[in-house]
Order: structure tokens, then C-alpha cells, then sequence
């Protein structure tokens, strides 16, 4: 065999060679990424019995067995991890992946006042409407663009309702009142207007302030007042129906775009089923919370609520900026 054979063969066994590993490598690559597991964590405000963490814990088993285990995700109630705003900068760290959010938003975009607004929404379908309508997806834009949250859907969250160990039923009965608020701005706009003196505070803090008399009050959904076990330091549920909310579960933007095509069509697809059972466990839940709370001693206050509107309403509006106030009357449809 002469020495221009021998190189050619040697050539072409080194080409090979290159060939091989080279789609060794590529094949090692693809099996490495379709064999990465992905483990989410998630940061709750609600303990255990609550449907939204029912919600999550379904939304988490479903993730891990359509993904085969790719996808997993740890469910952490009780702000365990984190209070919600606390949550929300520790997602847009990459310190944690997921957690229910809604008005509290304000703090990076205007228009999530509307998620919460007091005396806003006449009734649930409104809410969807809006959730639906032009507004909502300029939320959910926003949401993603300016906060890096990508929203999953959407949780009810029940009529807000004030609690206190004194009836309430008009207005002028809050004088003084000293009221627990989250922190929001329209929230404490609409209870000083109403005559209280509200206090911004973490979910988490105030059974023990009520119990020890910091503040007086609170106000929030049936589901909130049960789990919460507020009936043990308050006695009267006052139906204000102040608030009819929303909140969004979140997944951080850039954990989503992490995740290979076919896991984002996953997710996205059990974050759907997740919506819809924790709707259906909190429709079955409103129609018996009220009355476990009357066999727990709470005693259900009607309101003038039309009295409770009048006072405020101004109020409210005023504390929107011009570019809200004009939402605000195209939703009304008041020009």
C-alpha cells in the first residue's frame, strides 16, 4: 500500500472518528436537556385548608406526573418563605419561583388597583369581564414586562368583609376605629374616608394584634376570616362586601423561559386545570364557610352599604392618578 493510500485512510478514519463524537455529543446534549428537572417553589399566604393552597397542591402533583417527573414543585403555606411583596422580590431574584398576588402589584403598575378597588365590581361577573376585557390584558402584560411575573390564571378570592368585636352598620359607627389593612393605597384611602384609622400589616401578624389589641378590626373573605381563626378574637362579621377581588398565581418570567418548549406547554396547560379546581372548591367552600363561622359564635352584622358608598366614593376616586381616573370612567362607562 503506498504512503498516499495509508493518509487517505487515515484521513477518512479521522473524519469518521470526528463525525462519531461530534454526534455523540450532540445526542448526549439533547438527552442531558430532555432529562433536566426543574424544582419550583412556591410562597403562599393562606395555611392548609385553604383552597387556593388545595389549588397548588393539585397544581403540584399534576405538574410532576405529566411532566414524568421533570417538574417539580414544593408549596410553602403560611408565608412560610415569605410575606406576598417579600415574595414577589424574592421571584424576580430567582430566590423562589411562584406565589398568588394581586393588588399589592400596585407598587410596579397603576392599572392593578383595579384588582382590588373597594366598591368597584357589582358582582362576580363583572370580575370576569374585566379579567377578560382590555383592561385585564393590560394587566397581564404589564404583569410580565414590567413586575417579570407571568400570570397562570386566576383565583377568587370572595367578597372582603369587615370583622370587629362591636356591630358596624353604618358609617358613622367606625369613628376611630382602629382597622387592619394590607398595604394598599386604596384600602387605607377608603377606611380613612369611612372614619377608621387603618393599619397597613402582614397577613401573618394579625391574629396576634387583634388578641392583644393593637389594632381593632380587620376586614377580609369568609375563607380568610375561618382559616385565619379570627372568630376567636373577633365577634362580628359586618357584610361591607367592600371589596369583590381577584388574585393571579404568578411563575417568575424568567424561570418560565427556562424551561424547554414542551415543558412551557405543560405547565401552562396543568396551571388551566389547576384554575379550574381550586373555582370549583371555592364555590363549594362559600356556600358553607358562613355558616361554620355562625357555629363558631360569629354573629353577621346587614349594613347600610349604600351610606358606606356615598361616603367613600369620592375618596377613592381622587386617590387614583389621571390616567386611572380615566379608566376608572370608561369602566363605569361615565362619560
Amino acid at each position: 500500500m503506498s504512503i498516499n493510500e495509508k493518509r487517505k485512510i487515515r484521513k477518512l478514519y479521522v473524519i469518521r472518528l470526528f463525525v462519531f463524537i461530534l454526534c455523540f455529543l450532540i445526542l448526549t446534549n439533547c438527552k442531558k436537556k430532555n432529562q433536566d428537572t426543574y424544582l419550583f417553589r412556591a410562597s403562599l399566604l393562606v395555611n392548609e385548608d385553604h383552597t387556593v393552597f388545595k389549588g397548588f397542591d393539585y397544581f403540584s402533583k399534576i405538574l410532576e406526573e405529566r411532566s414524568n417527573g421533570r417538574m417539580k414543585l414544593q408549596v410553602y403555606p403560611s408565608e412560610q418563605l415569605a410575606k406576598e411583596i417579600e415574595a414577589i422580590r424574592l421571584i424576580q431574584a430567582e430566590v423562589i419561583d411562584m406565589t398568588v398576588t394581586s393588588s399589592l402589584l400596585n407598587n410596579w403598575f397603576e392599572t392593578a388597583v383595579f384588582c382590588e378597588l373597594p366598591f368597584f365590581f357589582k358582582d362576580t361577573t363583572e370580575v370576569q369581564n374585566f379579567i377578560k376585557g382590555p383592561v385585564g390584558k393590560r394587566m397581564e402584560d404589564q404583569m410580565i414586562n414590567i413586575t417579570g411575573l407571568r400570570p397562570l390564571g386566576y383565583f377568587q378570592r370572595g367578597a372582603r368583609h369587615l370583622t370587629s368585636n362591636k356591630p358596624i352598620k353604618h358609617p358613622d359607627d367606625l369613628q376611630g376605629l382602629i382597622v387592619r389593612v394590607p398595604n394598599v393605597p386604596s384600602f387605607v384611602t377608603t377606611w380613612e374616608s369611612l372614619g377608621a384609622k387603618p393599619t397597613p400589616m402582614a397577613f401573618s401578624e394579625v391574629f396576634t394584634s387583634l388578641q392583644q389589641g393593637t389594632i381593632e378590626a380587620q376586614e377580609n373573605p369568609f375563607a380568610f376570616i375561618k382559616n385565619a381563626g379570627f372568630y376567636e378574637v373577633q365577634k362580628y362579621v359586618n357584610l361591607t362586601g367592600h371589596v369583590l377581588g381577584f388574585g393571579y398565581p404568578v411563575i417568575g418570567e424568567k424561570q418560565f423561559q427556562k424551561l424547554p418548549e414542551d415543558l412551557k406547554v405543560i405547565l401552562l396547560e396543568a396551571a388551566k386545570d389547576m384554575q379550574d379546581y381550586e373555582h370549583k372548591l371555592f364555590l363549594e367552600n362559600e356556600s358553607k364557610i358562613k355558616a361554620e363561622l355562625k357555629s363558631k359564635g360569629m354573629e353577621f352584622i346587614n349594613v347600610d352599604k349604600e351610606a358606606f358608598i356615598k361616603k367613600s366614593e369620592k375618596a377613592i376616586y381622587n386617590s387614583l392618578s389621571k390616567d386611572m381616573q380615566a379608566v376608572y370612567r370608561e369602566l363605569k362607562d361615565l362619560d
